[in-house]
């Protein structure tokens, strides 16, 4: 079962597959953050979030990692 703020952050990923989205905008549309801020709240969720959605969370299917930007959703 998915937390609400895990479901929101797939909610975001997946309506707009194939586009990366920076940390910085998903901690503004998930969170609520203004500003910008250094955090590993976005990691440790999608870490989260991946456990309980892929079939191998350490070679993700869905929500794929783009270093040094954020995330991108592949559906």
């Amino acid at each position: 079962m998915l937390t609400l703020t895990e479901f929101n952050l797939l909610a975001l990923l997946a309506s707009r597959p194939g586009q990366v989205m920076s940390r910085g905008e998903l901690l503004r549309r998930v969170w609520g953050y203004e500003v910008e801020i250094e955090t590993r709240t976005v990691d440790a969720h999608v870490y989260r979030l991946r456990r309980k959605i892929e079939p191998d969370a350490e070679k993700p299917t869905y929500i794929h990692s783009v270093p040094g930007i954020g995330y991108r959703f592949s559906g």
